[in-house]
Order: C-alpha cells, then structure tokens, then sequence
C-alpha cells in the first residue's frame, strides 16, 4: 500500500517528466566519452531546466517504448567519483530495466525502484 506522501512523490515527479524538455545527450549505440568500451544501450540524457546533486539536470533514462511514463527510478552511488544520484525511468519495460542496471552495475551500487501499480 502507498502511503499519501508517496503518492504525491510520484505524481509530482511524474509531472516533471512530463513537462520538462529531455535533451539526450548520450544516444543508444553511442560509447560513454570517458569510457569508450561502454556503449549507451538506451538514450540516456536530462531533463532541462532542472538540477541534481550534481549540479547537472536530472538524470533520466528513455525505454525502448519511448513513453514519458515514470516508471520509476534508480538511485546511485558511483563508486569512482564518490557521488550520489537519482536518475528517472520513462517508458521502461522490465527488460529495460535489467539492461540499465547491468549498464550501471560496473561503476555504481544502485537501488531501483519502481513505481508503486496503484499510483496513477
């Protein structure tokens, strides 16, 4: 059961995909510019107008649907610049997922976490 406050979490969330412009700046296919043997095996970009922990815009992962529907979201921990994040998840399928996590399973420790069934 989702408590009020998560409701309102995610649907505030959801609003924010929604409404912000995603710029993608890392395409499906394309290698990572300080780690070339990582290819990008979604789009991957931010959201513009926003800022993360960072100092950069949200951080947000495009599924292979295309859907600006948050699915939910991974939380990072990159154990190479010791920092800490939380990237968005719009239209990913379970497989989308699980190619996210493995993208991001050799630097970071992550914690995903799907969007409650019963939030609108």
């Amino acid at each position: 059961m989702t408590s009020r406050a998560d409701e309102h979490y995610w649907l505030e969330m959801q609003a924010l995909l929604s409404s912000a412009r995603v710029i993608i700046d890392r395409a499906r296919g394309q290698p990572h510019p300080r780690y070339p043997e990582l290819i990008y095996p979604l789009d991957y970009g931010y959201l513009e107008g926003t800022a993360a922990g960072d100092g950069d815009g949200i951080d947000v992962w495009i599924g292979t649907p295309g859907s600006r529907t948050l699915t939910g979201i991974l939380c990072t921990f990159d154990k190479v610049k010791l920092d800490a994040e939380v990237k968005l998840l719009a239209g990913c399928n379970p497989a989308d997922v699980e190619t996210i996590v493995h993208f991001n399973d050799r630097f970071m420790r992550y914690l995903y976490v799907p969007r409650p069934s019963e939030v609108p």
